[in-house]
């Protein structure tokens, strides 16, 4: 099945029009080349110039990445990532069925804390059940199923039941609380919400009961909200409450003609299907609803897996991926969730909330061969007091990502664990993730100095992005969705990159946090980079407070390593004659920690609005 798409209106469609006219042009010059040159020829002789030029630019702005380019072809800021791999045409279900069928006693997924070990065909057991269970207590192809919850088996479960029987996923942000709640579940009209009782002080139970009283006389499957209206559903993992099914009793729900039914589904399901809806993080707004196919994500994680080589890797030895990413965030239920379906790979979740120590004791138990991880969640493993007496032999290489990583965190995790292939990746939830990434065996300058190279089928100019990747929409939100993609289909990042001759990337920082200092431009990121390499520093954030002479200022806010003491003019001097004068920050703050969302993520208009309050500006 051939995916079709519109054709940019920009230059690089004349690029790709022009180079699919060639042939006609040509066969007219031959034809022509003996006659008098008339004003007709003239003109097709121009046109056939012009357009083998274009030809030439395109030809010199792809860049095969089957492995790590070795000629550097780019010579402007369009890229685009060949391959001699085909796009897959499967769903989410099919893809998991294979990986079943290859390995069927592997083991799929190990919850530590929770003690649960599943081989693929004990899981894939477990998803026919629960999507045939949800088809029995009235969920339907295309319902929105919101999944509240930190990283349990039951998550996981949900991700594969619910693309099995059509059902939409919706990841809630398990942090939420009322308000953000209601908001997400109206959002997307949610029919169904999977959740614990609680977690920590996420009493996730009580708040559905405060949104929806008619919960307390409502039977399972018939609630009847005023404030959730496409609300009729909500099912509990861990206990039985008023109004609601626990999943226990939904998982032997499903009678033979459900099972039938969900065997008729699988020939009704598209891979154009949406089948995954993420909210942004909402470090600034409100959240937006990135939704996805099972063409976005299955395609996605098929290349990122080749780029890494879990491919090659699982077909010779077991990949066991550390995956102590939050699964409602597109690095944890992509990369790590869809890893497992599409490659076959193990993937094992040290805790259910994130936990530093659990991460160390997880690759060392269950030799572990990957590690994923935000920059923050490195940083923090870099300084647990146990880091030296932990077994990393079996740890080969791991993936950061989810914000802009500095060099030297890379150099230090590296020479800590030994883990050679450490590699970091850029993309966004919108792109289903990934759009750049490195190689295993890439130099330690570019592991460490960029974000990785072009993946496949996918292009890059100006901040856009083109592909097979790009999300369809944000759920019910045309206006959003307008100012985030063209009518060509480029998806707008909003970050500030540069590109090499070979097809890398390097992120510069966010538009958003460019700081503008009387009239100069300054990319936190930078300054960011360079403090790394203080001896005493763990952690520095940059942010531009206001000022009202220079409109605004540098200022760092400094997590020290532990047991070292260190002052502002401490700082302000090592930084002096290492980097440009109006880049030395000019307040300086010491912290014990920055204000974070869920996935690991700085929220810096929180740093700055607390920063600003402390200087008192």
């Amino acid at each position: 099945m051939l995916s079709i798409r519109k054709r940019p209106s920009s230059w690089v469609s004349k690029v790709r029009n022009s180079a699919a006219d060639i042939p006609y042009f040509t066969f007219s010059y031959h034809k022509h080349r003996f006659q008098d040159v008339h004003k007709t020829h003239f003109n097709t002789y121009i046109l056939l110039y012009t357009q083998t030029l274009l030809f030439a630019l395109l030809i010199f702005s792809a860049v095969h990445v089957n492995n790590p380019p070795s000629i550097p072809t780019l010579t402007t800021s369009y890229v685009h990532g060949t391959s001699s791999h085909s796009l897959l045409s499967s769903t989410v279900d099919q893809c998991l069925q294979r990986s079943v069928e290859r390995h069927p006693d592997r083991e799929a997924l190990v919850f530590m804390q929770d003690r649960i070990r599943k081989t693929f065909a004990q899981f894939y057991q477990d998803v026919e059940q629960t999507a045939a269970g949800l088809l029995a207590v009235g969920l339907k192809r295309g319902d929105r199923l919101g999944m509240w919850g930190p990283n349990i088996y039951e998550w996981v479960l949900m991700q594969f039941a619910t693309a099995k029987a059509g059902i939409i996923l919706v990841s809630v942000n398990p942090a939420y609380q009322l308000q953000e709640v209601e908001f997400a579940l109206r959002k997307v009209q949610c029919n169904a919400v999977v959740c614990p009782t609680q977690f920590k002080t996420q009493r996730y139970g009580d708040m559905l009961r405060q949104l929806c009283p008619e919960m307390e006389t409502a039977s399972p499957g018939g609630i009847n909200s005023s404030r959730l209206p496409d609300l009729h559903t909500v099912i509990v993992t861990d206990s039985q409450q008023p109004g609601a099914f626990h999943l226990k009793d939904v998982m032997q729900a499903g009678s033979s003609q459900h099972y039938q039914q969900l065997q008729d589904l699988q020939k009704k399901l598209s891979f154009d299907d949406p089948i995954n809806i993420l909210f942004t993080s909402g470090t600034t707004g409100k959240p937006k609803g990135a939704t996805l196919s099972h063409h976005n994500i299955v395609n996605n994680v098929y290349f990122f897996g080749l780029r890494i080589g879990f491919n090659w890797k699982v077909g010779t030895k077991n990949v066991r991926i550390c995956l102590p990413v939050p699964l409602y965030h597109c690095f944890g239920s992509v990369g790590g969730g869809m890893v497992m379906a599409v490659h076959g790979s193990t993937v094992v979740f040290p805790s259910t909330g994130y936990d530093g120590h659990a991460n160390l004791v997880a690759v060392e138990k269950e030799k572990c061969t990957f590690l994923y991880g935000t920059p923050t969640m490195l940083i923090d493993m870099l300084s647990q007091p146990d880091l030296a007496q932990i077994d990393f032999s079996s740890l080969e290489g791991g993936i950061v990502a989810g914000s802009s990583c500095p060099p030297e965190v890379i150099r230090k995790v590296i020479s800590a664990t030994g883990a050679k292939e450490m590699l970091i990746g850029y993309g966004t939830t919108e792109n289903s993730p990934v759009t750049f990434c490195g190689f295993p065996f890439d130099s330690m300058e570019r592991k460490t100095e960029t974000a990785g190279c072009i993946c496949s089928h996918t292009e890059h100019t100006e901040r856009l992005f083109l592909g097979y990747c790009v999300m369809l929409e944000y759920w019910k939100d045309d206006e959003k969705s307008q100012e985030s993609i063209t009518k060509d289909r480029w998806y707008k990042t909003g970050d500030i990159a540069s590109l090499d001759g070979y097809g890398y990337c390097k992120i510069e920082g966010r538009i958003k946090d460019l700081i503008i200092r009387g009239g100069e431009n300054i990319y936190p990121a930078e300054i960011e980079q360079f403090l790394h390499t203080h001896p005493k520093i763990q952690e520095a954030q940059v942010l531009g407070v206001k000022d009202e002479r220079m409109g605004e200022e540098v200022c760092a806010c400094i997590r020290l390593k532990t047991g070292q003491e260190c002052t502002a003019e401490e700082i302000k001097a090592y930084c002096k004659g290492k980097i440009a004068h109006y880049k030395v920050p000019r307040y300086v703050t010491f912290v014990q920690g920055y204000p974070l969302t869920v996935s690991g993520k700085i929220q810096k208009y929180k740093l700055r609005e607390q920063t600003e309050k402390l200087l008192g500006l």
